[in-house]
């Protein structure tokens, strides 16, 4: 496992939705997302993450919005390219894209839907790891990939890998945090995945935040992982639960839906637009995210 210097792939790194027009990629508006990042704080960007609704892009698209994000990013902050797939040969593909594109990490999500073995977690993770140099991280999301990572995998694919370095965590497990940083210590890089967890997870040892609410509040989300690193929990658990309703609302209907809404809504996007089987949010769910951003004071 590689050990990365105390203040790389840090803090909060929000993944990018896509937006579309007339259903192709604005890769304008994209590097205007990737600008907005910087000029708001934000540690870093993740490209083509779940937040991006990256099965419904194809290869070329995935690929052009790593190059976009990383001349837009300019080297002002890191870009992480999400490059996994339920394919070893298009992981392998769109990962060694991103690595001669320029982009700074990778994470990498455990294949879906197949549902291997762990011991087939650790070939596939050991062969893609052959092909790129750059830092990399598994994207444990089981509720969506439909299999978990267990200590005893991780350990081994840490010791295959060099390059290998931490994991971005989506599951109500903060118990599984606490036993990775215990084995593999504090360099060990996790990522919270799921925005309620934001807060605990970071004050038991997660090193930063890959949460879709930063697409529409990133400021909060710096300000949340500074005042941890600072020591000052009770400033973060008043962020904590300043976020909590918008937290909640992000998943008031499958991700991105109510963010590409809420983005739209308050003007950091120009059109709420999805690929199928993904459709915009209805009447209903229209208005019960007013109602929250109302009360954010966003509109």
């Amino acid at each position: 496992m590689l050990c990365l210097k105390t203040e790389t792939l840090m803090g909060s790194i929000p993944p990018l939705i896509t937006p579309f027009y007339k259903n192709t990629v604005d890769y304008k508006v994209y590097a205007e997302l990737v600008e907005f990042q910087i000029k708001n704080g934000s540690h870093g960007v993740l490209v083509t993450g779940t937040t991006s609704e990256p099965s419904t892009l194809t290869v070329n698209e995935r690929n052009k919005c790593v190059d976009v994000a990383v001349e837009a990013a300019n080297k002002k902050i890191p870009v992480v390219a999400a490059t996994g797939s339920q394919s070893l040969e298009e992981t392998i593909a769109l990962s060694t894209h991103a690595e001669r594109s320029g982009a700074d990490a990778l994470l990498i999500v455990t294949p879906y839907y197949i549902r291997p073995p762990q011991r087939g977690l650790v070939n596939y993770y050991t062969e893609v790891g052959k092909h790129i140099t750059l830092p990399w991280m598994i994207y444990h999301i089981p509720g969506r990939a439909a299999v978990s990572v267990s200590l005893e995998t991780l350990d081994q694919i840490s010791k295959n890998c060099p390059n290998f370095v931490g994991m971005k965590h989506a599951v109500d497990d903060i118990g599984f945090v606490s036993k990775c940083i215990e084995h593999f210590g504090s360099d060990f890089r996790i990522f919270v995945g799921l925005e309620d967890l934001s807060y605990p997870m970071m004050s038991v040892g997660a090193c930063g935040l890959m949460n879709a609410v930063g697409n529409l509040m990133p400021q909060k989300l710096v300000k949340l992982c500074d005042s941890i690193w600072k020591g000052n929990l009770k400033l973060a658990k008043r962020i904590h639960y300043e976020l909590f309703e918008i937290n909640q609302a992000v998943f008031y209907d499958t991700n991105p839906i109510p963010m590409k809404y809420m983005m739209k809504r308050i003007g950091i996007i120009p059109h709420n637009e999805h690929r199928l089987p993904m459709v915009a949010a209805d009447k209903k769910l229209r208005a019960r995210l007013d109602k929250v951003l109302s009360r954010a004071e966003l509109i």
